[in-house]
């Protein structure tokens, strides 16, 4: 598993080592040794999965109780995949990356608690799995608007295509939310 520094030092993206050949294709998702060398902490407590189609916009979801730190993948298909540092106290606030996963290349990224996260997808459907490393707290979840020009995400996707939650369409902008200190 390769680590790479995102431009939100500390979400990394992390490309395993694939494995192909004329049957298909082999790779790891998770190793805890592999991922505690890497700085990566456990323990996880649960694992999630969503299918989506084409143009939807999930996120940018983020709890301010019981803060979740995420290990995302795409199993088939195609994403944008965005984490927004929401840490007051950051140099980075408000600032995010972006990263296409997929089923093909692999790509995974981790995102540490205090970053929210979110994702378009960009094929006809996609596989969404993530790795938690706190349990999901109705009460402390949060929602920045995903199309919030303060944090100015360059979505590929015309904001009248996009298919969004009514949640998510009612999300805080960044500069009303409840966020991190």
């Amino acid at each position: 598993m390769n680590a790479t520094p995102t431009a939100l030092p500390e979400v990394l993206l992390l490309t395993p080592r694939i494995f192909r050949d004329d049957r298909g294709a082999f790779w790891e998702t998770w190793n805890q040794r592999s991922f505690a060398n890497l700085g990566i902490p456990g323990p996880w407590v649960q694992d999630n999965f969503s299918l989506s189609k084409k143009n939807v916009v999930r996120g940018i979801h983020y709890q301010v109780i019981q803060p979740q730190g995420k290990l995302v993948r795409v199993t088939h298909g195609a994403v944008l995949d965005v984490a927004v540092d929401l840490r007051r106290s950051s140099p980075n606030f408000g600032k995010h990356i972006a990263a296409e996963l997929s089923g093909e290349n692999g790509h995974m990224l981790w995102i540490p608690p205090g970053f929210g996260h979110g994702f378009l997808v960009l094929s006809e459907a996609a596989g969404f799995a993530y790795k938690v490393t706190d349990d999901y707290s109705p009460a402390g979840e949060r929602t920045v608007l995903w199309n919030d020009p303060d944090i100015a995400i360059p979505w590929p996707v015309k904001p009248e295509a996009a298919i969004v939650s009514a949640k998510d369409a009612q999300g805080a902008r960044l500069a009303e939310a409840e966020v991190y200190a």
